[in-house]
């Protein structure tokens, strides 16, 4: 069954809305403008604006706030987002402040290129924050709510039911103690992260060909930290297998953990925590920052990280976040990527629901802008542990403001801004030519890259259905 009522020029005042909806809910579904599914950054945001223009919006998370999740340094770019919330300040509050990332060279303890975001291109945020995901999460959802989004935690989406038009004609979920629900949106946003709830649907998640890594980590208590202003630095460290994070939180708490080739994770023997320790202590530069570090919390792998669906959108439907790609998180991104995805996703389903006509147009809009940016963090995150990318982070050098460039990625400017991409296009042409020059060692660190690709991880701790 499909919806017959014909769509609103505009959003109607809300408290008429609240008490149509009311009048047609029962068996035949609960009649909202939008559907939100899943309420980590990309869902709340999305939720946020559009309740923001009017439109009743219901948001479905199938866990309870707070609740545990990766992906604790946010980017400059996070930050006018965060602002156009209205929680900028309550963010930081709860986080602790980033002024850029250190990228320590391997072997050497003491020698650390510092890359500030201040000294991005036309930098309006200088900075970033740490923050505790449980936290922040917490925060986005209830600043939905407060903006009157009829947010639901508990309630998992079992199946979409689509009419005959190709459209979301009716979503059934459940709630932790055990009620049917059912919903008829007039569009529905997929902000679910890595359960991908129409990606895996319409068979669209892929693992990346290219690209294929797992990680392991947690939380400690007592972890050294940089000197002085550079102490809310979150540092990136290659080793022989990966590479490594360290992130100072709140309450004198570091997230670490080690990002690594699968081939090397499928060699523990044992329990992880055992195996992460070692990890670490192999490194002496990490290592000698855990002396008197405490675990305080369990560890953790997760595995696949990276896949893309091959659509971004369709009739009546939109993905936002995690749920229509994730790349490795060596940059950081994954939050920013959510968010401005949940954003996006916003405007476009407003734009959408104004004019229906405009429906492919302002799609394909966001599939293109959306895709821009995630090349470019991809193509550096698929080469981070080359010896070529090594080499060029070991010696950053300003030609043509090439450095800039490389920080204003670092910061999440690679959507809108192009005086940073025509550079990144040109530090690739700096990347070939610096492969040629180191031939052997590049070649070698690709075939060990593609190696990869074929090799399976098993012992997810975190997240199931990966591709």
């Amino acid at each position: 069954m499909t919806r017959t009522d014909p769509p609103n020029p505009a959003p109607a005042p809300r408290a008429r809305r609240e008490a149509d909806a009311a009048d047609r809910a029962g068996e035949a579904g609960l009649a909202v403008d939008v559907l939100v599914v899943g309420g980590g950054p990309a869902g709340t945001t999305a939720a946020t604006f559009l309740a923001r223009r009017g439109w009743q919006v219901t948001l479905l998370e199938k866990d309870a706030h707070p609740r545990f999740h990766i992906g604790e340094s946010l980017l400059p770019m996070n930050l006018p987002i965060l602002e156009r919330l209205g929680v900028l300040e309550q963010v930081r509050a709860i986080g602790v402040h980033k002024p850029g990332a250190d990228f320590p060279m391997r072997g050497d303890r003491d020698s650390v290129n510092v890359f500030r975001f201040d000294r991005a291109l036309a930098p309006r945020f200088g900075y970033a924050y740490q923050v505790k995901r449980a936290e922040f999460d917490e925060l986005l959802f209830a600043n939905a709510v407060a903006n009157g989004v009829d947010a639901r935690q508990q309630v998992k989406v079992e199946r979409v039911e689509f009419g005959g038009d190709g459209r979301p004609a009716r979503v059934h979920a459940r709630s932790a103690g055990g009620d049917a629900l059912v919903f008829r949106p007039r569009y529905l946003v997929d902000a679910s992260g890595r359960d991908t709830l129409l990606g895996n649907m319409f068979k669209l998640k892929k693992k990346n060909p290219a690209h294929q890594s797992a990680a392991i980590f947690s939380h400690f208590r007592g972890v050294t930290r940089r000197p002085g202003e550079e102490a809310g630095n979150i540092t990136v460290e290659r080793f022989a297998h990966g590479w490594m994070w360290l992130i100072p939180l709140r309450d004198d708490v570091m997230s670490v953990g080690a990002v690594c080739f699968p081939e090397y994770l499928k060699t523990r023997r044992g329990d992880n925590e055992a195996f992460l320790m070692q990890t670490l202590r192999d490194t002496p530069s990490v290592w000698a920052r855990m002396e008197h570090a405490e675990r305080i919390a369990p560890v953790h792998a997760t595995g696949n990280y990276s896949y893309t669906c091959t659509r971004m959108h369709g009739p009546g439907w939109v993905m936002a976040g995690d749920a229509f790609a994730f790349v490795d998180p060596v940059f950081s991104s994954g939050v920013y990527l959510g968010m401005t995805g949940g954003e996006q996703a916003a405007n476009t389903v407003d734009a959408i629901l104004r004019d229906p006509s405009r429906e492919a147009v302002e799609q394909r809009a966001m599939d293109r802008r959306l895709r821009r940016g995630l090349r470019h963090f991809s193509w550096f995150i698929y080469r981070f542990t080359t010896p070529v990318m090594e080499a060029l982070f070991a010696e950053p050098r300003n030609v043509l403001q090439l450095e800039q460039a490389v920080i204003s990625m670092l910061a999440g400017d690679v959507f809108d801004n192009a005086a940073v991409r025509w550079r990144l296009r040109v530090f690739r042409m700096v990347y070939a030519l610096t492969a040629l020059r180191m031939a052997p060692r590049a070649l070698a660190g690709w075939l060990r890259r593609r190696q990869q690709v074929g090799e399976r991880f098993s012992g997810d701790t975190l997240h199931g259905g990966n591709p």
